[in-house]
């Protein structure tokens, strides 16, 4: 019997500007974060260019501790791509995602 699964990982690395991590529709999961403080800002859009306060998805800040969220339901909906922006983070942010 064989098993697939629609279930990966995107490491995003501290880069200065948006970034586009996956273009087309897809559901982050769980967020995870290394502890250095910083934020990190998820944008629903296809291209870096065009992240925007409306299309905003989801902002978490944390401290040195870390960040660990497992996001429940079908998680957060991203119809178009999912754009980051990390700030204060020497180091990356690594999100599940399902979708195809």
């Amino acid at each position: 019997m064989a098993f697939t699964s629609d279930q990966t990982t995107l490491n995003m690395a501290t880069i200065a500007a948006d970034t586009l991590s996956r273009a087309g529709r897809a559901r982050i999961t769980s967020i995870q974060a290394k502890g250095v403080a910083g934020s990190v800002k998820l944008y629903d859009a296809a291209t870096a260019g065009a992240a925007a306060g409306s299309n905003l998805k989801a902002t978490y800040n944390f401290g040195t501790e870390g960040l660990e969220v497992y996001v429940p339901g079908s998680g957060i909906l991203f119809k178009d791509g999912i754009v980051y922006h990390i700030v204060g983070v020497a180091g990356s942010v690594t999100v599940t995602i399902t979708g195809a």
